[in-house]
């Protein structure tokens, strides 16, 4: 196994775990209360958290088929999706208000679970040459998109938008060995 996927799949169980923990630990209404700097529900928010890592699903097939292609291909695609940010912007903030009322409290963790298995089957069977294809990527979309991303960061994104968000979460504060106190970004 190539010693960044080791961190990667550390931090996936770090994430599940932190979800578990918030949800265990928060009431009905903690859950119902605005996050920080979001127009989203703190429940609203965990979902597009786990949402976060639903899209590399997504997003794995397409970086293998660009990733094929000369990069021209995927540079005229990322300009496409960029310039329908706005739509998007929309359809991620509106999909995960109706999403997180599906995958609620009682769902969350196990959809988590699930499609961590699945990245972790799947990044297990990677090799380092398949991990090193990368696509150009629509940076408007979101802040952990770079210009150009490997297949191997696309694996790690998941992370970055998790504990981006985490900071945002106004809920029972979790400390311990597997949380620290966070600090502010």
């Amino acid at each position: 196994m190539i010693p960044d996927s080791v961190q990667v799949l550390a931090d996936y169980q770090r994430n599940l775990g932190e979800l578990r923990r918030r949800l265990a630990a928060a009431s009905d209404a903690d859950l119902r209360r605005r996050s920080a700097g979001t127009r989203w529900t703190n429940e609203e928010l965990l979902f597009h958290m786990v949402f976060g890592y639903m899209v590399v699903q997504a997003l794995l097939p397409l970086v293998r088929f660009f990733g094929r292609l000369p990069a021209p291909a995927s540079k005229v695609f990322a300009r496409l999706l960029n310039a329908g940010t706005a739509p998007f912007d929309v359809v991620n903030y509106l999909g995960s208000k109706a999403a997180a009322r599906v995958f609620n409290r009682n769902r969350m963790v196990r959809k988590l679970g699930r499609v961590i298995d699945s990245l972790e089957r799947r990044l297990h069977a990677e090799s380092a040459a398949t991990l090193a294809r990368g696509m150009f990527f629509p940076t408007r979309w979101d802040p952990f998109f770079k210009p150009w991303m490997t297949l191997s960061e696309v694996y790690a994104y998941p992370v970055k938008h998790f504990d981006f968000h985490a900071a945002q979460l106004r809920l029972p504060t979790l400390q311990g060995p597997e949380n620290p106190p966070r600090k502010a970004l």
